[in-house]
């Protein structure tokens, strides 16, 4: 399996994949990306099998980042992974095509049930 992990902050891509690990998911493929726009790209070029984004970047924002991939037609499972988790936010990413949203502080095992959730609708 491969993880596209796109956050502006090298800091928190590295939380994410080390909370990954904690999950029992650190045996798979990383790949990361530093904005929406460069994400955007890394979906078409590494077809990832999940992608993890961070709401607020530069760029182009994470929901901004959904709306392009599934406006490309892709249907990736896509979760959010950022600061805030109102009301308000998690409709908006549903409304998008997000199959979650993680909000800080997390732990491993919100990220376990949620990927294990996103990947196993697919299935």
């Amino acid at each position: 399996m491969k993880i596209l992990i796109v956050d502006d902050s090298r800091v928190m891509r590295q939380i994410v994949i080390r909370t990954l690990r904690q999950a029992g998911l650190g045996d798979h493929a990383v790949v990361e990306g530093g904005d929406g726009r460069e994400g955007l790209g890394l979906v078409q070029a590494e077809n990832p099998d999940i992608v993890l984004s961070d709401w607020n970047m530069p760029e182009m924002s994470g929901i901004d980042f959904l709306q392009a991939v599934r406006a490309s037609g892709s249907t990736v499972p896509f979760g959010f992974v950022t600061s805030e988790g109102s009301p308000e936010m998690r409709s908006r990413a549903e409304a998008a095509g997000a199959q979650f949203l993680i909000a800080k502080p997390f732990t491993p095992e919100v990220f376990a049930d949620a990927i294990g959730g996103a990947l196993g609708a697919l299935h």
